[in-house]
């Protein structure tokens, strides 16, 4: 099974819900949407799936145009954010309902329901009704059933939202060998860097119903083509600083400067980025260090997210262990230059692309 969508776009009421759209997904492999809430993720699966029709562009199944078929004469599998399960069935019946519907053999539908209810962690519930269960059993149960199915096509919307934190991790490790396994294309949307980065192989991103970039998760994050990529595959949010070029060094400001990569023009302006995770309160070998004050510190007990002001522009240092610096208390962040991002005035990646090999 493969999946293509070519020039795929969605207008309605004289907006733009999704501007065209290009993308071959493989099967074999997780296909991530990443973007923030009202991105077009899900306007992007509803149109993958058949439940609404693009306003331009073809959907290729296997090389045919399955652009205007309806969701029941496609080989499609959904689970949402919010679970949605058959109140009265048992989990077992929940589970099997697809099998039935394709009118399996006894003995086939139980056994793909029990490794399901196995992989998901069901096994002890599959007697009971859904509102009997945790949301997070009920969510399970979904996408047990979403799984059972084996379609073609299987596309995720947030499916692991509301779960609890360990069997969310325990599902994003066990996924990416469900997608290797099963043949079908499956499709994950979600809102957040760290599981694209877990899931691994290819992801979209997704900014204001545009497609930014596709390819490899590590050499999108690696090396964004624009700003606004970066944007989106960074949590924290990307720290950003103005910089222009200047007797071939980046100045950030009159007392900061930074070695600059050949090829710039001079006297052109950019714009920094840095990952929170690259920043330090701490000194670094090579490093440069900027004079700054502190905000706001969250602890999460592993990791403290330390908010700073740097010169007037707001950062967000990720720094290991318990850091609680006092609000308004004079600090020092430091960062390797080799470890930046840096943007022309169009918010193109600029030469400085190489440097992020390093991150």
């Amino acid at each position: 099974m493969s999946l293509a969508l070519h020039g795929v776009g969605l207008s309605a009421g004289g907006q733009v819900l999704l501007h065209p759209v290009t993308l071959d997904l493989d099967p074999g492999l997780p296909n991530v949407l990443l973007g923030p809430t009202g991105a077009g993720k899900t306007t992007l699966l509803r149109l993958m799936a058949g439940l609404d029709r693009p306003s331009a562009g073809r959907i290729l199944a296997e090389g045919r145009d399955v652009t205007g078929l309806p969701p029941r004469r496609r080989s499609v599998a959904m689970v949402y954010q919010q679970f949605i399960n058959y109140p009265t069935l048992s989990v077992f019946e929940n589970i099997a309902s697809p099998l039935r519907v394709a009118r399996l053999g006894r003995e086939e539908i139980g056994r793909r329901v029990r490794e399901a209810a196995r992989l998901l962690r069901l096994e002890p519930f599959l007697a009971r009704r859904p509102l009997e269960l945790s949301g997070g059993q009920q969510q399970r149960t979904a996408i047990a059933r979403a799984l059972v199915k084996r379609a073609a096509l299987v596309l995720m919307d947030e499916p692991l939202a509301n779960l609890d934190y360990k069997l969310r991790e325990e599902l994003r490790e066990e996924l990416p060998r469900l997608f290797a396994e099963s043949g079908s294309v499956f499709v994950y949307a979600t809102t957040e860097p760290a599981e694209a980065l877990m899931l691994g192989g290819q992801v979209a991103t997704l900014s204001e119903g545009r497609v930014t970039q596709f390819g490899p998760a590590g050499t999108v994050f690696r090396r964004p083509a624009d700003l606004e990529t970066a944007r989106v595959f960074s949590d924290p949010p990307l720290n950003e600083a103005p910089a222009e070029l200047a007797g071939g060094r980046l100045h950030l400001g009159p007392d900061i400067t930074l070695p600059a990569p050949a090829g710039l023009p001079e006297g052109g302006r950019f714009t920094l980025g840095i990952r929170a995770h690259e920043l330090s309160l701490d000194p670094l070998p090579e490093a440069v260090a900027l004079p700054a004050r502190a905000r706001l510190a969250e602890v999460t007990g592993s990791e403290s997210y330390v908010h700073l002001d740097v010169g007037g522009l707001s950062w967000v240092v990720l720094a290991p262990g318990v850091r609680r610096p006092e609000p308004g208390a004079a600090v020092t962040v430091y960062f390797d230059p080799r470890r930046v991002l840096l943007f022309d005035a169009a918010g193109r990646l600029a030469a400085m692309a190489e440097l992020a090999e390093a991150a």
